[in-house]
């Protein structure tokens, strides 16, 4: 399809919701409320004859009763009503149309099936391109449309396309508080017309996306799919999450959007071809997605690890040797450092991981730990600085609160001054109410979101920061090969 008939449903001039309605438990109520909250700048037109007004908008009875021209369409219609709704749509202009309605081919009956292709036969030959059916839809925070409550309204660079509207939200969610922000997204459903090709091809042009996730349960094309993800992945990072996997998980992809899941094997093998990078779940997806809108571009692995007392250290070591890292020695210059600073008892005992369990407090009043990280980040021998943060220490409350803030505003400096990438592991724990007015775990919540903002990316684990970063790496190697 061409990116004009894409532009029209992300940048429209005025939006009708059919089937809308004055109950707030109703999904027509709440696309009104979207539009309406969220600020949308065009035109609104609810649709119903049941009411008058709604939110403060006049209510229109049918689609021909609009006085003017409509763009896009959202559409909660009965499945049963919605072509002779389509036939009326090029008398007002009206170019694409979400169908919220569900009930069609994913409910495995061959009834429903053929209405959902009557309904693409009827949009082919109105000229009417459709988004679903059984879908959320569009956000697009730059143009104030959404499909949720508490997106956030500045827009950033990561777009995404997903066949789940439920799991689509679930990722915007838990992302937004690890400091991303997003171009395009569109939760697509049973893909009837516009798919997941014809998506990924729009968001590989798009000026405003610069990483691309995505859920699929299963593919219309395979070979133009690939095609276009081998095309977009020599632009930009495409990550992926295929679900539907087990014969169980296929069952319900099968039910939940008509979906037909293949291999595993197969799928991964062309994924690792096309050079698109596979997430193992949906939390997977989510550490993959921080590392690529967090970071830049990253072309070897020698870290040089700070923070973290005796285990956790250790722990530390291990997992980015494990993930395929360089966990690189200190420089002369850092030993050098640490001989003019420290007595000759601790000379060659403190290494990379730098274990600040060993160091007295004369030295830690002295800054070693600070320094050893400004100098890894403006040192050619390292490719990446990471800091962990322990929630531990034999410190109370107060004094613990005072030095873990100290320690972020450091961070943060540092950063600042250097263009090393540098990441931070610290992990926020699973608080509970009663942790909320804990001043430990209340600080450490403060912490992580003030370094979120500073733009530094926060992991809970070295395990699972390792795991994506050297994914990251990977893929900048592997796009250095093919130009």
């Amino acid at each position: 399809m061409s990116q004009e008939q894409l532009d029209i449903a992300f940048h429209p001039h005025s939006i009708a919701v059919l089937g809308t309605s004055g109950n707030p438990l109703s999904l027509g109520y709440n696309f009104l409320a979207h539009l309406v909250n969220y600020g949308y700048q065009g035109r609104i037109y609810p649709v119903t004859p049941k009411w008058e007004e709604i939110l403060g908008c006049p209510v229109y009875p049918s689609l021909t009763d609009i006085p003017d021209s409509v763009d896009y369409v959202i559409c909660c219609l009965p499945a049963a009503r919605i072509p002779d709704f389509l036939r009326e749509c090029p008398g007002k202009g009206v170019r694409v149309v979400h169908l919220f309605t569900g009930r069609f081919s994913e409910t495995g009956q061959a009834e429903a099936a053929e209405q959902e292709q009557a309904l693409l036969r009827l949009a082919r030959e109105l000229g009417i391109r459709l988004i679903g059916p059984n879908c959320m839809g569009i956000y697009h925070p730059a143009e104030r449309i959404a499909f949720g409550y508490d997106f956030p309204t500045e827009p950033g660079r990561l777009g995404m396309f997903f066949q789940s509207g439920a799991t689509c939200t679930e990722f915007i969610y838990y992302t937004s508080i690890r400091g991303i922000r997003f171009s395009k997204v569109v939760s697509y459903g049973n893909a009837l017309d516009i798919d997941e090709s014809d998506l990924m091809a729009y968001l590989c042009q798009d000026k405003d996306t610069d990483v691309i996730t995505s859920y699929i349960e299963g593919i219309k094309d395979g070979r133009k799919f690939f095609e276009t993800l081998g095309q977009t992945a020599r632009k930009k990072p495409v990550i992926l999450l295929k679900a539907g996997r087990g014969k169980v998980g296929a069952e319900a992809a099968a039910s939940h959007t008509a979906a037909m899941a293949g291999s595993l094997k197969i799928w991964e093998a062309a994924i690792k071809q096309s050079g698109a990078i596979h997430a193992g779940s949906l939390s997977d997806m989510i550490e993959l997605a921080v590392s690529f809108y967090c970071l830049p571009p990253i072309h070897s692995t020698r870290v040089g690890v700070v923070g973290g007392g005796g285990g956790q250290s250790v722990l530390s070591a291990d997992e980015w040797e494990e993930a395929g890292f360089d966990v690189a020695p200190l420089t002369q210059d850092m030993e050098e450092m640490i001989r003019q600073t420290m007595p000759e008892l601790w000379w060659g005992w403190i290494k990379n991981p730098v274990d600040v369990s060993l160091l007295p407090v004369d030295a830690v009043s002295a800054g070693l730990n600070s320094r050893i990280m400004k100098m890894m980040c403006q040192s050619d021998h390292f490719d990446l600085v990471v800091v962990n943060i322990g929630v531990g220490g034999p410190f109370d409350k107060a004094i613990f609160t005072e030095y873990l803030r100290n320690n972020v505003e450091e961070i943060i400096q540092v950063a600042k001054m250097n263009t090393k990438p540098l990441v931070v592991v610290l992990d926020t724990g699973a608080m509970g109410p009663k942790e909320f007015d804990n001043e430990r775990w209340k600080s450490i919540a403060e912490a992580s979101s003030k370094l979120i903002d500073a733009g530094i990316p926060v992991y809970p684990s070295s395990g699972q920061a390792a795991a994506s970063i050297i994914r990251l790496i990977r893929y900048y190697q592997w796009r250095e090969t093919v130009g």
